[in-house]
């Protein structure tokens, strides 16, 4: 997918670059000869290009500014040449005429240097050492952000502001009269002159936020009272946030006081909708200052660079929860023995690890199901042939991976083969849902995938029946707005983060259920809103997978996550083998399969596939899918959601023996407290600080 675009974009781009060095050629012609259509003309037409490519091609612009030709030597060359063209216009005398306009010039661009001096400050000043989310944050003196043309688009200020001299100067050029040439550097010297002490003012007092001293002793004071116990750390790039929103339900049902820790800035805006308070803290120093809180665990579902960082904290115990399971090498990465506990689904997952043998100690695995698959709905078994009914197959391949494994995915030699397969069978309905990183490492991977959909796309052009009316589209329009009213917030263009912060505080109480409420009715209208029998591509976050599962008959993916959490519902799956073993070796290696039908890179195994699925009596793996499920994801009974909780109380009542063990070090006295003396001592500490609720830490 990403070279899909690449060629058409670079054409454009070198397009604009040609057309921008004629125009500057032009206008340097024009103003020498003098040529005043050509130089007026070239001039007009230069500034234009350099406006539009500021919002069509900034990376282009970008590229100019690495090599020094960045907006402000572009902008003084076009002013400079228009200089010139008039010292050679007759009527236009040097010295009582253009040296005033030449000066005004200069103060011009005095002004646009000072503003963007005043802009840095500016920017400074309302940079937090930290940013959140879910929390009342108003103690810190949050006000809206300024205009971002004067606070941050530099090069848009500078264009924007020249237009009026442009266009004066060019009224002189065709007039010889100097006074329009100064009525348009006057308006831009007033407009520079004029937003440089308007953004000025956000130096005052009267705006000034918090300072970083004043900010972190906030955010230390707002640990002490909120005494988080139980948080989320992630860390990643852009589109690994779904890593983190998949447990956000979880966090969120959890005994105690939740938190999301986050690390990216930019990430605090990729959660989803969620009432859990979110905390960024950008600079490790800053990090520390968790160790002196009341967080007694935190869950790591992905290994990051930066999560080696909050490990230094001694008084918090770490669980890696990871964002999904699979037979994969990358769901027993050595890394997981950095963490002191790791909490896997079911005993399938507790084998893979010491097969695996990467130094995970056995008593350090805790099996504790998935509690994110309760909304999926269990298989509706038909009595009887349903060959005529129509059947819904869900291809869901994983991506590419990072190390080149011709087996992580299906979609380079299998997927194409699968969909037209698929197609040709007039009672199947398709839903293709690609991994969102799908072609982000091999461009392969991509094309196959843009191919894919393509092929979907004309195979929809060749089916007909009935649709749903309009009142369909009509009620997922209002479920969509209903719920976008819940999940997205509305931000001016030129709110920054401490503008969103402040937007961003304390949640409405019961907006977590009724963002779970609008969810359920906009998936439902979604899938009332097309026929049964057309194709759908599915790249959006919504619907969700597991929506996704529900209504599908049968899955169609590779050794993933998807596969294990698409048995909890039992129905029939297939696994593509594109690794190049044999089929018996493949089961072998991949446990997740042993329950599957296996399709060659060729696609054979299809049929037998839908036939399993329209006739019950041909499902012959229906008792190994029964097994399997239970040895991958744990018993029903306790649900997952209580096994899960129970995990993290007994992680927070470890956090809490090695606290009384060190405090007892310290102190001088020797052995260890009870646990009754364990609870005095929490209760205590409660009452001390005004805690009104005494079973929040435990």
């Amino acid at each position: 997918m990403p070279s899909a675009g690449i060629a058409p974009r670079r054409a454009v781009q070198l397009a604009a670059l040609f057309a921008m060095m004629v125009a500057f050629t032009a206008q340097l012609v024009g103003a020498l000869l003098p040529v005043i259509p050509l130089f007026i003309a070239a001039s007009v037409v230069n500034l234009g290009l350099d406006l539009v490519l500021q919002h069509k091609q900034p990376g282009l612009l970008a590229v100019l500014g690495r090599i020094r030709f960045d907006v402000t030597v572009r902008q003084l060359l076009r002013d400079m040449l228009i200089l010139v063209g008039l010292l050679h216009i007759d009527g236009i005398n040097p010295l009582e005429e253009q040296a005033p306009l030449t000066i005004t010039l200069l103060l011009f661009y005095g002004t646009h240097f000072v503003c963007q001096a005043v802009a840095v400050l500016v920017r400074r000043t309302r940079s937090m050492p930290f940013v959140t989310r879910n929390i009342d944050a108003s103690a810190l003196r949050l006000c809206d952000a300024p205009p971002r043309i004067l606070s941050r688009q530099t090069g848009r200020r500078l264009l924007r502001f020249s237009v009026p001299t442009t266009v004066g100067m060019m009224l002189t050029s065709i007039t010889t009269d100097a006074y329009w040439g100064g009525i348009g550097l006057a308006v831009s010297l007033t407009l520079s002159a004029g937003g440089t002490l308007y953004l000025g003012t956000w130096l005052l007092p009267k705006k000034r936020v918090a300072s970083e001293k004043q900010a972190l002793a906030w955010l230390d004071n707002w640990l002490a009272e909120y005494r988080p116990t139980v948080g989320m750390y992630f860390s990643g790039g852009s589109s690994s946030a779904y890593q983190a929103n998949m447990w956000l339900s979880t966090l969120a049902s959890l005994d105690g006081n939740p938190i999301i820790v986050l690390r990216e800035r930019f990430m605090v805006q990729k959660i989803e909708a969620t009432d859990v308070p979110i905390v960024c803290i950008p600079k490790v120093a800053n990090l520390m200052r968790l160790e002196h809180s009341t967080l007694k665990v935190l869950l790591h579902p992905a290994n990051s660079g930066k999560t080696s960082q909050i490990l230094r904290i001694p008084s918090i115990k770490h669980a890696f929860t990871n964002h999904g399971e699979s037979d994969k090498l990358s769901s027993c990465n050595p890394y997981a023995k950095a963490y002191d506990e790791v909490w896997v689904a079911g005993p399938a997952a507790r084998d893979r690890y010491q097969l695996a043998d990467i130094g995970v100690e056995d008593k350090d695995v805790i099996e504790v199901g998935r509690p994110q698959l309760a909304p999926i709905e269990p298989i509706q078994r038909q009595d009887g042939a349903a060959a005529d009914r129509m059947t819904t197959v869900l291809y869901a391949p994983t991506w590419e991976g990072w190390d080149g494994n011709p087996g992580n995915t299906s979609v380079i030699l299998a997927g194409e083969n699968i969909v037209r397969e698929l197609l040709a069978d007039e009672n199947v309905q398709l839903l293709y849902k690609p991994h969102p990183m799908t072609g982000s490492v091999d461009p392969r991977a991509g094309a196959a995938n843009t191919r894919i959909q393509a092929m979907i796309t004309e195979a929809n052009t060749r089916r007909s029946g009935e649709r749903p009316g309009p009142e369909a589209a009509a009620e997922l329009a209002r479920r969509t707005e209903a719920l976008n009213a819940l999940t997205t917030s509305a931000f001016r263009k030129s709110a920054d983060e401490l503008e969103r912060m402040r937007l961003q505080g304390t949640p409405q109480e019961g907006r977590a259920a009724a963002v779970a409420a609008a969810v359920t009715a906009w998936e439902e209208a979604y899938w009332k809103s097309f026929p049964r029998w057309e194709h759908r591509v599915i790249t959006t976050a919504r619907p969700g997978i597991f929506s996704c599962f529900n209504q599908a008959d049968v899955l169609i993916s590779d050794v993933s996550s998807v596969v294990s959490d698409y048995l909890s519902s039992e129905k029939p799956y297939a696994v593509a083998n594109t690794s190049g073993m044999s089929e018996d070796d493949f089961r072998a290696n991949f446990p997740t399969v042993r329950a599957a039908t296996i399709l060659t890179p060729e696609a054979d195994g299809v049929a037998g596939l839908l036939d399993a699925v329209r006739d019950p009596e041909q499902d012959t793996l229906a008792a190994e899918r029964a097994e399997l499920k239970e040895h991958l994801l744990g018993p029903s009974d306790p649900p997952s959601s209580v096994r899960f909780n129970q995990a993290a109380l007994d992680l927070c009542a470890k956090a809490d023996e090695r606290r009384i063990r060190m405090e007892n070090r310290l102190s001088g006295i020797p052995g260890q407290r009870s646990q009754e003396d364990m609870e005095a001592s929490e209760t205590a500490e409660h009452e001390a600080s005004g805690a009104s609720d005494t079973t929040a830490a435990v």
